[in-house]
């Protein structure tokens, strides 16, 4: 028997992540074309690009939603409709919409399915109605709704609703701020945030002054809470961060998937991995983290004070580009190591692998002592290995 699990929705911020995201388990992506989008800083896709990753995506039984989430002026509405065809031709399975405009503009150039952005903040049942009743067919709640006010919106509204699980987190309700147009002269409704909430400020009062990062939230992590998502029936669980890097896409997909894998084999989450899970989560690029809003309203417990940037992350290596069965991987550097450090491959499914590198073989094979950025290396055959794994690097000391 199994048992119902929502859609794990992934971030693919370029078409490498986006096929790590998938090739890592993740039942769905998330994706900006070169416009109309809220993260004009990251890689994007071509139309070249939308159709090698929507190609890959469906060959493998993953959707793909394409970002329209910016709020658009009527010169940016002229040329939308052309995007809109280059999506329908390429059958993207939705869009996600904030703009009331950009609603209107698809439903007249367009079959596309419409799921409301975040950037809308949907918050209640009133809301949800209203936009449903404007096209939208999935709604992604603002993040500051709870898991149990969500559950009555669902209870209330027939449509799917879509809840963040896992990622960055912003101070003010999304889409309603302005303090990066005021500070940097970026526009955050348009594609231009620059993270101004993340910035070390002096508060004074009186003559007492002293330096603080009040305004930065603490990052989203909801392993733990799986099954109240379940519970509440929320149809997809979202993963932030677009901008952020390919182990992030493939640590996150992996690890969120698993879980929702176990528990769609065992109806619960009594697994040993639990601790495993969190544990890989810790070592992806993330600053502390908590449980935002989604078991109640998130206060000043949730403010990441610490320091301005993010917790490392463990480093990536190399990435698999080749498998010559029963002779070697051919991986492609990412970043330097030596012959001592050891290292671990990342399966697509399982626990990773590791070893101590006794010796580094290039292309050619030939030994070297030292790796550097964009070299291929040879490294001996693995049977569950693939091209696309991650292969992580510890160094000796």
């Amino acid at each position: 028997m199994t048992h119902w699990v929502p859609e794990l929705l992934s971030p693919a911020g370029s078409l490498e992540k986006l096929k790590v995201a998938v090739s890592y388990g993740a039942d769905a992506v998330y994706l900006g074309g070169q416009k109309f989008g809220l993260r004009s800083a990251a890689d994007n896709f071509t139309p070249q690009e939308l159709e090698e990753g929507i190609r890959f995506a469906h060959d493998r039984g993953s959707v793909v939603y394409v970002v329209l989430n910016s709020f658009l002026h009527d010169k940016d509405l002229e040329e939308l409709p052309e995007f809109l065809k280059l999506l329908e031709r390429l059958k993207v399975d939705a869009v996600i919409v904030s703009d009331l405009g950009v609603i209107s503009t698809i439903k007249k150039h367009s079959n596309l399915v419409v799921h409301l952005s975040t950037q809308a903040s949907c918050l209640n049942i009133p809301s949800a109605k209203l936009w449903k009743s404007f096209g939208a067919e999935r709604i992604v709640l603002g993040r500051e709704v709870t898991i149990d006010e969500a559950k009555r919106i669902k209870d209330a509204v027939d449509i799917e609703l879509e809840m963040f699980v896992h990622g960055s987190m912003c101070m003010a309700y999304s889409g309603n701020c302005v303090i990066s147009n005021y500070t940097q002269g970026r526009d955050s409704n348009r594609g231009g945030c620059a993270h101004s909430c993340r910035f070390e400020y002096s508060l004074t009062k009186g003559e007492e002054k002293k330096y603080s990062h009040f305004m930065s939230s603490k990052d989203l992590q909801g392993i733990r809470l799986l099954k109240d998502f379940i519970d509440a029936g929320i149809d997809s669980l979202k993963v932030e961060g677009r901008m952020k890097s390919h182990h992030y896409a493939g640590t996150i997909s992996k690890v969120y998937g698993e879980a929702l894998a176990f528990y769609k084999e065992k109806g619960n989450f009594l697994s040993d991995d639990l601790n495993y899970w969190e544990s890989e989560l810790s070592r992806i690029s993330h600053r502390e983290y908590s449980t935002g809003s989604l078991e109640s309203a998130a206060g000043t417990e949730s403010i990441y004070n610490e320091r301005q940037h993010e917790q490392s992350e463990t480093q990536v290596g190399a990435v698999v580009l080749e498998v010559k069965k029963n002779q070697y991987l051919l991986a492609e550097v990412r970043s330097p190591f030596c012959v001592g450090d050891t290292m671990e491959l990342m399966p697509f499914k399982g626990p990773s692998i590791t070893h101590k590198l006794e010796k580094i073989i290039d292309a050619k094979g030939n030994e070297v002592e030292r790796t550097r950025p964009g070299m291929l290396w040879r490294l001996p055959f693995m049977e569950n290995a693939d091209a696309l794994n991650i292969i992580r690097v510890e160094k000796h000391s």
